[in-house]
């Protein structure tokens, strides 16, 4: 159900088990998103979409989770993303010229992680992608933050 570059499925599958936890300071999938909601729908045009971001934070990730996560986040999520329909895959991707890391807390409560997948830039594929909430977070692996950047979504390879 789930794909990345750089990381097993495996690997992928086993962090994805790992659920933050509801100790302060750690990401909370509950919170309202700092720069909102996006709605989309399997066959949106134009694809990619996509919307102006900043990437960082000052939450450790290996602080809140087993299994490898790496790199910096907000509490809140940056944006919350539903989605609507059924499509062959779904990616979340990110651009920035700062070393991203991508959070994704998707409909089936799992959580996902990506760092690295063209160059430093971070992205997730979703194989027939669970139609609902995906928390996203958009972080990077320094701890540097105010980064500009891209938040993309596509239902093409990326």
């Amino acid at each position: 159900m789930f794909t990345t570059t750089g990381w097993t499925a495996a690997a992928a599958l086993s962090v994805a088990a790992a659920a933050a936890a509801p100790a302060s300071a750690c990401p909370d999938w509950e919170a309202a998103p700092h720069f909102g909601t996006i709605t989309l729908q399997a066959g949106f045009a134009p694809d990619p979409a996509q919307y102006s971001i900043t990437a960082g934070g000052t939450i450790p990730l290996e602080r809140c989770f087993t299994g490898g996560f790496s790199g910096f986040v907000t509490t809140r999520p940056d944006f919350d993303l539903y989605w609507e329909g059924s499509s062959a895959q779904l990616t979340i991707a990110v651009q920035s010229n700062a070393d991203a890391v991508l959070l994704v807390n998707a409909p089936d409560g799992q959580w996902y992680y990506s760092d690295d997948h063209r160059g430093t830039d971070p992205a997730l594929t979703f194989t027939n992608p669970q139609q609902g909430l995906y928390d996203i977070w958009i972080g990077t692996y320094d701890g540097s933050r105010r980064n500009p950047g891209r938040l993309i979504f596509t239902e093409y390879n990326w």
